[in-house]
């Protein structure tokens, strides 16, 4: 008996064990367990892919930044050399001057020395002692009086342009010491803009890589639209205050922001799979982007995806766009005219041409640029 239920037990346990093996709740379990697994795998990857692109990104930013500031510093010592060299022809047309005075002024003595020599014949003593005609020694003291007062004239004439031609020697020495320094200043800023373009343009292609390889440009370029309409959405409301005449009454008579090659033309599909909803035009990089009518600057910033853009208000509810720019030449609250230059073409932003992307807004609403300008 005891046996029997020594075996009954044994068989019990084998086919619990057995119908265990076979339960369904157990493999659920592990193949949940594998399932969150995974997602936890795929989610550190995501956020790793995240974390790099946010690196990339800050990258690119710091590196328009680097490339903008040394596009500033190249402009104000260019400026600074230009205001030299118009301060050394102003010098040098003055000492021209000052030599040409000082030779006259010393024909000039010369003439009244030869006359006070002439008249030096008829001695002033001798005059008086051989008791002459009054009427005629009056007017010899006359003569007397006047040359006497002419040469010292001529004299202090003489020694002034003598000192201002020597001032403006040792100054004219000065500003070609001072030239010299500024074009040695000069070329040492445009290797530092050169080393930072390139590094601008290295992190340029990492980013894309970055991209390519998680396969996020579309996002990407959508949380980049996204931005910007938010930002045009933000200014709209500051766009309202400003009292201008608009753009309507010079529809297809605006002037192109940048003469160049159109590459890419409104509404046609971008890298990525977006829809264009402006116009980018090629341009050499560090040449003047123009504003394309009267207006105020409303936004003069670095945006994501768009580098350091620019937004004219023109008044009526519309707004001009320039983005991708190198360096920016106005602030935000500055009137401009038409065609005056407001920023530099460049490749901020992520972009791989130099150019600018050009954009006009009315009410918010993006429309076709080409509608707008000048026919060419």
């Amino acid at each position: 008996m005891t046996g029997c239920k020594l075996l009954l037990v044994t068989g019990l346990l084998l086919l619990s064990a057995q119908l265990q093996a076979q339960d369904p709740r157990t493999s659920s379990e592990q193949e949940l367990a594998e399932v969150q697994e995974s997602i936890r795998q795929t989610e550190q990857r995501l956020q790793q892919q995240q974390r790099a692109l946010q690196q990339a990104e800050q990258q690119l930013q710091q590196a328009d930044r680097t490339l903008a500031n040394a596009s500033q510093q190249v402009r104000q010592q260019q400026q600074a050399l230009r205001d030299t060299e118009q301060r050394l022809q102003q010098l040098l047309a003055q000492q021209a001057q000052l030599e040409q005075d000082f030779a006259k002024q010393q024909q000039q003595l010369a003439a009244q020395l030869r006359s006070a020599y002439q008249l030096g014949q008829h001695d002033y003593t001798q005059l008086l002692l051989n008791q002459q005609d009054a009427s005629q020694l009056e007017r010899v003291l006359i003569y007397y009086q006047y040359f006497n007062r002419a040469r010292m004239q001529q004299l202090n004439a003489i020694r002034s342009t003598a000192e201002q031609l020597e001032s403006v020697q040792a100054e004219l020495q000065s500003r070609q010491q001072l030239l010299q320094q500024q074009l040695q200043s000069l070329q040492q800023r445009q290797e530092q803009l050169q080393l930072a373009r390139t590094e601008q343009q290295s992190t340029v292609r990492s980013l894309q890589r970055l991209l390519e390889e998680q396969g996020q440009q579309l996002s990407y370029l959508r949380q980049n639209e996204s931005s910007l309409q938010a930002t045009i959405d933000a200014l709209k409301a500051q766009a309202q205050q400003v009292q201008l005449a608009g753009l309507t009454a010079l529809k297809g008579q605006l002037q192109w922001p940048l003469q160049g090659r159109l590459v890419q033309r409104f509404n046609e599909l971008r890298q990525g799979g977006l829809r264009s909803r402006g116009i980018l035009i090629e341009g050499a990089e560090g040449s003047a982007v123009s504003a394309i009518a009267n207006g105020q600057v409303i936004y003069a910033d670095w945006l994501k995806g768009y580098g350091w853009v620019l937004v004219l208000d023109h008044g009526e509810g519309f707004m001009s766009l320039y983005g991708h720019n190198q360096n920016l030449l106005k602030e935000p609250g500055e009137q401009v005219m038409a065609g005056e230059q407001i920023a530099l073409v460049g490749r901020s932003g992520g972009q791989a041409t130099a150019g600018v992307y050009f954009e006009i807004r009315d009410k918010g609403e993006a429309v076709n640029p080409q509608s707008w300008l000048q026919s060419r």
